[in-house]
This record gives structure tokens, C-alpha cells and sequence, in this order.
């Protein structure tokens, strides 16, 4: 039994190193920076061909973060590694940042999604950027209970102000597939 544990924590951690190394094809700073910039032009593309409401959503709110993420999982455990950027859309400033995720149950896979955030206040906006945010039971349960405040068409309340829409390998996700997940800044690319 001891043994199988160690098996299954060398493969998740090769894993989690291959997913990661994946993200590293830029050599560069600025390189980094144009990769995850073109990644989040795409991604609004695809959901603005979905979603047709999602430009003015989020052409309309304070500002807006477009993720992707890559995991795998393997039996009991998982783990996943994104990056995206946050646009305050006053300012037109890019924050870069990071998503980091575990998840536990039984599950054997790789996936791909990429998540659009709305931002609908400056607080949300800000604490988000500055604290970074965790998404977990409580996001969960927010999904589950409904809207807060206008809702968005095709998108999913997480906390208050925020939405999320999230696009898998399917199409548009009707409901959260992600928790464990926690976003924080990038130090290497701001």
C-alpha cells in the first residue's frame, strides 16, 4: 500500500511537470506576455460565437480575466496549471496571472478548458487581482444558488460581481466543472 502511494505521487508530480513545461514555449518575457494575449483574443473570439450577449457582457463590465488550463488526473488525485491576464477595461491595464488546481475523486484524464471571467464591480475587479481568488466550496455552492444581481446570459455566478463562462473541449460549460482551483499574480510576467 505504501508503495502505490509513492507510485501515484511520482506519476502526479511528472505530471503536473509535463503539463506545466507544456505552458513554457516562449523564451522571452514579452514572448509570454503576446502568447497569453493571443490565447485570450482566441478564446473571446470562440465565445463571442457562442455567446452572442458575451461582447456586450464583457465589453461592459469593469474589467474581465480569460484563463486556460491543462490537467490531468490519475485515480484519486489531480492537479492542473493555468495562466491567463485580467483587463481592467477603464484602464486597459494586463495583469498576468496564474491558476493553479487540485482536485480529489476517483478520475482518469486530461483536460483542457479555458474560463472567461466578468468582473461587474471595482471591488471584485481589484480583490481579485491584488488578494487573487479561491474557488472552491463556496464558489460551488454560489453556482448552485443562483444569481446575484443581473444575471448574464450563458455565464455563471461565482461571488458576488463576478461571473465566469467556461468553455471545454465540448463547447460552453452549462455548469462549473472546476473547484480547488486558486488564481494569483504572476511575478515573472508583471
Amino acid at each position: 500500500m505504501k508503495r502505490t502511494k509513492c507510485v501515484m505521487a511520482v506519476v502526479i508530480l511528472v505530471a503536473a511537470c509535463l503539463i506545466g513545461a507544456s505552458w513554457v514555449q516562449a523564451e522571452s518575457v514579452q514572448e509570454q506576455r503576446e502568447d497569453i494575449m493571443q490565447l485570450a483574443d482566441n478564446t473571446l473570439a470562440q465565445l463571442y460565437g457562442m455567446v452572442p450577449g458575451a461582447r456586450e457582457a464583457v465589453r461592459d463590465s469593469v474589467g474581465y480575466g480569460v484563463f486556460s488550463d491543462r490537467g490531468l488526473k490519475i485515480l484519486f488525485f489531480g492537479s492542473g496549471l493555468g495562466k491567463g491576464v485580467v483587463i481592467n477595461n477603464a484602464t486597459k491595464k494586463a495583469t498576468y496571472m496564474v491558476m493553479g488546481q487540485i482536485q480529489a475523486g476517483l478520475g482518469f484524464g486530461i483536460s483542457k478548458f479555458r474560463q472567461v471571467f466578468v468582473f461587474q464591480t471595482h471591488d471584485a475587479l481589484n480583490n481579485f487581482i491584488n488578494y487573487g481568488f479561491e474557488l472552491g466550496a463556496q464558489a460551488t455552492g454560489a453556482v448552485q444558488g443562483g444569481g446575484q444581481g443581473g444575471s448574464i446570459s450563458g455565464a455563471i455566478p461565482i461571488a458576488t460581481g463576478v461571473w465566469v463562462f467556461q468553455i471545454t473541449e465540448a463547447g460552453l460549460a452549462a455548469e462549473l466543472g472546476i473547484t480547488g482551483a486558486k488564481y494569483f499574480k504572476d511575478n515573472e510576467l508583471n
